[in-house]
């Protein structure tokens, strides 16, 4: 990683440069960002600033309501965020963390739509696809969602997936059920997971929006992500083209070289989620009076605060050496699951204590905070529980699978 020599002319310096602004701003305490070089590091302020001035500011509103922001849609598509990766991998997770920072329904809308429906196009579909979709999800004017889990199976999804596929001449016959499909009630493409009856093969193929036989349930009653719009599908006889199929998918691990990047992706979430506490929390502490003056006075207070940002920091720190590893190309699943069970460990015990110090007001999403503690419930849930990557990194450490 290139590291800038001279200091950072800015925010991330010890004491506040603005007399509004609290002591390390931006919670970096260990000036981690002065590993960006001048360029990177202007990037980063600007969509930082973007995501803090429009994501943020409607955030709350859409996820009271469970509506999404489709108005948004053109000012993300000037960011230019997609294919972030092509721009190195450490600036790359830090703009992911920052989306986060602001708001985690739409960073995971966008993240279900660029690293993996739009990877997978890049990394795994044909010169035609490449040539007739890219373009259009490159600058968000079409959306894709990436249909893997299904009602009854997801931790096993590689070993028990029922939803097939079986081809009939020039055509692909999809059947089955998929389940917790974010951005699938208005996605333009599909990618479907199903194994191929002819020999048990998991394979993706692209169903495209009004495909007869193709229908979508948004889930409601959401206690978290409300923004993001996930569904329910049902498959009955969806016949697709047979060059719907991504020729680069033969097997499950193909779909899993993609679940390795999206789980890096989500650990960079779960760091975000942590600043997005304790900025909310430190804000408060220092505007909220009792007995006479702020509770960021006092000391538990303070020790809590203390605790957030350790734990922030720990975790940015470890998806600063996955970014390494990312970049030398030494990264594995081993990494990536240690990066997501540990990075939302933590993260359950941040948005806890930022929760704790709002108070009564935690539990009012007027105080924002009560967002950011749902929220952190779907990002450790999802892309392998805790208890799947826990497991994972126990394989990996003893060479022992306690898998069934």
């Amino acid at each position: 990683m290139p590291v800038l020599k001279e200091a950072m002319p800015t925010v991330c310096t010890a004491t506040a440069q603005h007399k509004d602004l609290p002591p390390y701003p931006e919670a970096d305490l260990l000036f981690l960002s002065d590993l960006l070089t001048a360029e990177e590091y202007a990037r980063l302020q600007s969509v930082r600033d973007f995501f803090q001035r429009e994501v943020r500011t409607i955030a709350v509103d859409y996820w009271n309501r469970a509506e999404f922001p489709f108005e948004l849609l053109p000012r993300l598509a000037e960011q230019q965020l997609t294919c972030l990766n092509s721009q190195g991998h450490l600036l790359a997770g830090l703009i992911q963390m920052e989306f986060a920072r602001a708001d985690t329904s739409i960073s995971t809308f966008f993240g279900v739509h660029d690293e993996l429906f739009t990877a997978a196009i890049r990394e795994l579909g044909s010169e035609d696809h490449r040539r007739r979709i890219l373009p259009e999800l490159l600058s968000l004017k079409k959306i894709g969602a990436f249909a893997l889990t299904e009602p009854l199976h997801g931790s096993d999804i590689s070993r028990e997936m029922q939803t097939t596929a079986t081809q009939d001449g020039g055509e692909w016959i999809l059947n089955g059920h998929k389940r917790w499909i974010g951005n699938a009630t208005f996605a333009d493409y599909v990618l479907v997971w199903a194994r191929d009856t002819a020999n048990g093969q998991i394979k993706g193929f692209i169903v495209e929006k009004g495909t007869q036989g193709f229908h979508t349930q948004a889930i409601t009653n959401k206690t978290a992500v409300r923004i993001i719009q996930n569904a329910d599908i049902t498959l009955d006889n969806v016949r697709i083209p047979f060059t719907n199929w991504l020729p680069g998918t033969n097997t499950f691990r193909d779909a899993n070289s993609l679940l390795l990047h999206s789980r890096v992706w989500v650990s960079w979430q779960a760091v975000g989620q942590q600043l997005a506490a304790f900025d909310v929390a430190r804000a408060y502490a220092l505007q909220r009076k009792q007995f006479g003056k702020p509770i960021a006075s006092f000391q538990l207070i303070q020790e809590q605060l203390a605790r957030m940002a350790g734990n922030a920091t720990m975790s940015l720190s470890l998806m600063i050496q996955l970014a390494r590893l990312e970049e030398s190309g030494r990264l594995t699943m081993d990494h990536a699951a240690l990066a997501k069970a540990s990075c939302t460990g933590l993260m359950r015990s941040t948005v806890a204590l930022g929760r704790s110090i709002v108070g009564g007001n935690g539990i009012s999403t007027d105080f924002e905070m009560a967002k950011i503690f749902a929220d952190a419930e779907a990002i450790y849930s999802y892309e392998g529980s805790y208890e799947i990557n826990a497991l994972l990194v126990g394989r990996a450490v003893t060479g022992i699978s306690a898998f069934g």
